[in-house]
């Protein structure tokens, strides 16, 4: 009997999803973020809206809610498939754990386009982010040269498993140890896509290294926590700190003297190539296999500029708030 009913549940289901395909009059695109608690994500999520109201096609956003739960990322992107969207958009929290699920959308005949984040896996439609690598050797040679090229400094990484992250702290290191010989990583630690846990981890090699002389905050989350660990010590300005991502406490940071720079990505941007990606392959088009996204260097006297005022507080942020 349990057999029989659990056979009725999944025709009955695919009834349904047959019925919502034949109702359809839009494309559906589907996109997957890392997370949807982070406001870089909530900046995708804009451009995504963006673009899909342009191009006239529906999305389906939906992920996780911290950037740690890959195996709730998997579900989502099965539920994708289940779904019968007509084209996919993921950045996948783990390079290698997301490459079952991804391929099996490729293989049901879903184009997938990556954004953000990479993937150990080819024939996707495009892969939009920023370039991640270049972005950590910039962070290494700006804060090698606010230390005058010599001393100890901190390394505050996301999480493991994450391309993007990752990239940009092997572009880092790899800078460090090349062209900064008198520069010593003294400590590295994972934030964990975590503000309280990278306030921890800050803590901890400010702790280990009370004469470090510069921090590196490789992501939105763990860059929130450096800012919070130095100025709970009374370090602003003394130890230099260059981070990644952008937020109102960034920005206070910044004019506080407690953050020297921020490397600032367009996640707007992201998110509307992600779409517009995807439209043109439906569309019977071939989009550009690759679109890297220069990262901005933004200081305190940058501020003011009309670009950097149009990138860290877009129009469509604004008209949200109250």
């Amino acid at each position: 009997m349990h057999s029989k009913f659990r056979l009725f549940v999944a025709l009955g289901l695919a009834a349904i999803s047959l019925v919502s395909c034949q109702k359809r009059t839009k494309k559906l695109i589907g996109v997957v973020p890392k997370a949807t608690s982070d406001l870089f994500f909530v900046s995708i999520h804009a451009g995504v809206d963006a673009a899909a109201k342009e191009f006239g096609v529906d999305v389906l956003w939906n992920g996780p809610r911290s950037e740690t739960e890959y195996s709730r990322q998997i579900e989502i992107v099965d539920s994708m498939i289940a779904r019968h969207v007509d084209a996919l958009a993921i950045s996948a929290d783990d390079h290698a754990a997301l490459v079952k699920p991804v391929k099996r959308a490729m293989d049901a005949g879903i184009p997938v386009t990556i954004f953000d984040s990479g993937l150990d896996l080819k024939g996707f439609v495009t892969f939009v982010a920023t370039d991640n690598y270049a972005a950590g050797r910039t962070a290494a040679r700006r804060l090698a040269a606010m230390i005058h090229g010599k001393g100890k400094v901190g390394e505050l990484m996301h999480k493991p498993g994450g391309m993007s992250t990752g990239d940009r702290e092997r572009g880092f290191e790899e800078v460090m140890a090349r062209e900064f010989p008198a520069i010593q990583i003294a400590g590295r630690q994972y934030g964990m896509a975590d503000r309280a846990k990278a306030r921890d981890a800050a803590e901890d090699i400010l702790t280990a290294h009370p004469d470090l002389d510069g921090m590196f905050a490789s992501a939105e989350s763990n860059s929130i926590g450096a800012v919070q660990a130095i100025k709970a010590r009374g370090l602003s300005g003394k130890v230099k700190l260059v981070t990644f991502d952008s937020s109102d406490m960034h920005v206070e940071a910044l004019k506080d003297g407690t953050i020297d720079l921020m490397l600032v990505q367009d996640p707007y941007k992201i998110g509307y190539e992600a779409v517009r990606s995807l439209v043109t392959k439906l569309g019977g088009q071939t989009p550009a296999q690759q679109i890297a996204l220069e990262v901005h260097e933004i200081g305190k006297s940058d501020l003011e500029k009309p670009d950097v005022q149009a990138l860290l507080f877009p129009k469509w942020k604004t008209e949200q708030q109250p």
